[in-house]
């Protein structure tokens, strides 16, 4: 049964750890050329002849593009795991993820029943300005009709998103009333801050899921608003975070570690050894600080985790993360797609390299999540390093290990409450997401009632009420609670509460409500004495 949930979750994680890893080497202080033109020799390559002829000679039309894609992809196969060829057509939304904003309107949305659902709308957005509200239901965008004719999300981003400044008209159904607005598009940030807040007296709690351009920024300003609340101790949440850019996890680190320590430095066959260090007074450098990670914390994660491990500045507190030591830099190429090569790996001021092996091939790298749940690694601490890591001491005498991720201080098993088939089919069918959004909207004037996400976690329960109608919800997709056990119903329950607290709140409210209930926040606060 565990394999079911790994199997849900396994493919996001690693996406985000190859999207956020790839970008590592975006913004190294060594100025690097930021294009190259890998086939221009003055002799045509043997894989440009063949491209040539095939173009040229071969007996049905074909597009050889497609053909050149493919050739690139089978070369960088042989390589590292991290080397990857960007098409034209997905490097505007690569770019964006790393910049940390695009141009749009600020809605997040979904399509159900063949009909866009707006699901929230940005606080300081365009479409919050325009007057647009959760619950409201896209008839046509322009002169484009996205109602009842299968528009599929892509469509509906492209028709969205535009210039700053330009406009876009949207016709809504609100309740049974049509509205047209004229949206100005703007500037839309995407928060790689999900949640910052108090969560214990003197008790600080702040989760980054990425590393781009503003993380650092809006990290300073949630430690700044936390300071101002009398923030002692810290718990940095990295669970998920693939990484990103590795310039601002060494800011970051920098705001911790004192003196002109060694944060991280890079090597390879072809550039320099470059060294990262601290270089001002930091924000906190004093107080009690522990960082929780996990299997999907990978990258720029693991760099500024490792330093301060390295340097026992933190306690860390999870499960070994995901094992991401290389560097990649981007190279454009002529026709607008780009490049990713790896060009170095990074090491942790105690010289530990993070990549794990990936000597038998790229599927055995890709597989070796689940080889974690079946050796025990994910559920039993003494599993939980690599068999082969490399030990190291830090200053204080602790033992650490390289060659395979960060491991954690202390451990803390995956939590396998709920893991059957019948709740991956909750969320394999967007049945939970589905729900919380309707019951949400049809009961949108009793969550208003909840000034803020604690007094929403103390106020608001999942009750018989709210089971009853969750369970026939769940029959419209065939899914059948009545013979769900206890352990599994309070499971889903403290889910859609923390779900219910999402929609209102966004991550924010979400975090704020869950960590009441999350083991490994649970255990940070023991280990700081809360």
């Amino acid at each position: 049964m565990g394999n079911n949930k790994l199997k849900l979750w396994l493919p996001l994680i690693f996406s985000l750890v190859m999207i956020g890893g790839m970008f590592l080497g975006y913004k190294m202080k060594e100025k690097m050329p930021a294009t190259a033109r890998f086939f221009s020799t003055e002799r045509k390559g043997t894989v440009q002849e063949v491209l040539d002829l095939i173009s040229k000679r071969y007996v049905d039309p074909i597009q050889t593009d497609t053909l050149a894609d493919a050739a690139i992809e089978e070369m960088l196969s042989h390589l590292d795991p991290h080397s990857i060829f960007i098409p034209s057509s997905d490097l505007q939304q690569v770019n964006e993820d790393l910049a940390g904003k695009f141009e749009g309107i600020g809605i997040e949305f979904n399509i159900f029943d063949d009909t866009i659902h707006v699901l929230s709308v940005l606080k300081g957005s365009p479409s919050e300005d325009a007057g647009l509200q959760p619950g409201d239901r896209f008839l046509k965008i322009g002169d484009s009709t996205v109602a009842g004719n299968n528009t599929g999300a892509d469509e509906v981003k492209h028709l969205l998103r535009g210039m700053h400044g330009s406009k876009v008209q949207v016709t809504l159904l609100r309740g049974k009333e049509i509205k047209q607005f004229t949206i100005t598009r703007g500037i839309i940030p995407l928060y790689s801050l999900d949640a910052g807040y108090m969560i214990a007296p003197a008790t600080g709690y702040i989760r980054l899921n990425k590393f781009s351009e503003t993380t650092y920024e809006e990290f300073m300003e949630a430690m700044q608003k936390l300071k101002e609340n009398g923030v002692q101790k810290l718990i940095l949440d990295l669970r998920g975070n693939g990484g990103g850019i590795l310039q601002e996890s060494v800011e970051i680190a920098d705001e911790f570690l004192d003196g002109n320590k060694l944060i991280v430095y890079t090597r390879g066959g072809h550039i320099k050894k470059q060294e990262f260090r601290a270089r001002r007074e930091g924000i906190f450098e004093k107080g009690k600080l522990v960082v929780l990670i996990d299997e999907g914390s990978a990258s720029a994660s693991e760099v500024l985790t490792g330093a301060l491990q390295d340097w026992d500045r933190a306690e860390v507190i999870g499960r070994r993360s995901f094992g991401k030591g290389l560097v990649q830099e981007q190279y454009n190429l002529n026709d607008g797609s780009a490049l990713r090569l790896t060009i170095a790996r990074y090491y942790t001021p105690l010289g530990r390299s993070i990549q794990k092996p990936y000597d038998k091939g790229i599927e055995s790298y890709n597989e070796e999540l689940y080889d974690r749940y079946h050796n025990g690694a994910l559920l039993n601490a003494d599993s939980n390093r690599m068999a082969t890591g490399e030990p190291y001491h830090t200053p204080m005498g602790k033992l650490v290990y390289g060659g395979g991720g960060i491991t954690p201080d202390v451990f803390v098993a995956m939590d396998t409450m709920g893991i059957n088939n019948k709740i991956a089919r909750l969320y394999t069918k967007n049945t939970v997401g589905n729900f919380v959004y309707r019951y949400y909207i049809d009961h949108i004037d009793h969550f208003k009632l909840f000034a803020n996400p604690a007094d929403f976690g103390k106020g608001f329960d999942v009750n018989d009420s709210v089971w009853d109608a969750f369970t026939a919800f769940a029959l419209r997709d065939s899914i059948k609670l009545s013979s769900m056990s206890a352990t599994d119903r309070q499971f889903i329950m403290r889910r859609l509460k923390g779900l219910f607290a999402r929609q209102q709140w966004r991550n924010e409210g979400f975090y704020e409500v869950n960590n009441t209930r999350d083991p490994m926040v649970i255990k940070a606060l023991e280990e700081l004495g809360e």
